[in-house]
């Protein structure tokens, strides 16, 4: 099924469910890039890598692996310790990326994941795994970043750091064929904002999310904890427009918002026929692509947006 017969983002969104397994199967080889059991790691990247990093670090930490904290690259906090930093890069050439794992170099272990083996990342980093099979056209990510956190969470399965609750990866694999073969919600795809909810891990693929609706269709887009929802962001929520949670709702929430006339889309969390989280997102990415066909869109190229941020000159 594909989402789009135009679309390359929509080519590579519907071929996740494949690069998930392909990932789960190439653990073993990657492992001399990944964290070590104990080790404390810092989990860095930009954009939706940053998001892909905030997700790995709750799982990691969650299932006992280790203190893992994530940053964006730039503003990761030098003179603190960590064992391992840890780079999400699709393109290696990411500025912030490289300079970062220049600076740490010899300092302590480092590792990298990106899409391309020709790049300066490969050098860079102590250690790099490549899902060159993950790699997208496009210049917004969509099975990239959901590959490399299928490759982390195979990794922590095969290390017995699940954290309880988390489905193994073959379980989110057939989620995300559903995925991809269930129509969107004809209310969902008419709605004028949306707001995405999460919590622990699934806050970074709530960000995520949203970035996908920003980037690809330009849409009205927020994000925030689950919990946090109360405490200001309901102010917009009313007809017409969305709320959108990945995993579990807190008590009340479904409440909260029919109270303020929204439209809560809840695609994951622990009730019959729930998806996957990360499933969940795969069915926000092609909501990201049918909002950006409506509104004559290209997805492939999207507004002011470039496949990697070069910049001039170190840290510039």
């Amino acid at each position: 099924m594909t989402t789009s017969e135009t679309s390359r983002t929509s080519v590579e969104i519907d071929s996740q469910p494949d690069t998930w397994r392909r990932a789960a199967e190439s653990v073993a080889s990657f492992s001399g890039a990944l964290p070590r059991r104990g080790e404390r790691v810092a989990v860095v990247g930009c954009g939706t890598s940053w998001f892909m990093a905030h997700a790995y670090a709750q799982l990691r930490e969650a299932g006992g692996h280790g203190e893992t904290d994530a940053f964006a690259a730039s503003e990761f906090p030098h003179g603190r310790n960590y064992d391992r930093v840890l780079a999400i890069t699709r393109s290696g050439t990411t500025t912030e990326v490289l300079d970062l794992l220049t600076r740490v170099k010899g300092t302590l272990a480092t590792g990298a994941v990106t899409a391309d083996p020709a790049t300066p990342v490969m050098t860079a980093a102590d250690a790099v795994a490549v899902l060159d099979f993950a790699d997208e056209r496009s210049v917004v990510q969509t099975r990239f970043a959901t590959t490399v956190l299928a490759l982390l969470r195979a990794h922590l399965e095969a290390e017995g750091a699940l954290p309880a609750g988390v489905r193994p990866l073959a379980q989110a694999a057939l989620d995300a064929e559903r995925a991809l073969a269930e129509p969107l919600d004809p209310a969902v795809r008419g709605a004028g904002q949306f707001t995405f909810l999460g919590a622990g891990w699934t806050y970074g693929l709530a960000l995520e999310a949203g970035l996908k609706m920003r980037e690809a269709a330009g849409a009205w887009t927020e994000a925030y904890p689950a919990m946090e929802y109360r405490h200001g962001p309901i102010s917009i929520t009313g007809p017409g427009r969305v709320v959108w949670l990945f995993g579990a709702a807190p008590p009340g929430l479904a409440d909260d918002i029919a109270r303020v006339g929204g439209l809560y889309a809840a695609g994951s969390g622990d009730g019959a026929g729930a998806l996957d989280p990360l499933a969940d997102l795969v069915r926000a990415q092609r909501l990201a692509v049918h909002l950006a066909e409506a509104r004559g869109y290209d997805p492939d190229r999207p507004r002011n947006l470039t496949r990697s941020v070069v910049l001039d000159g170190p840290g510039a």
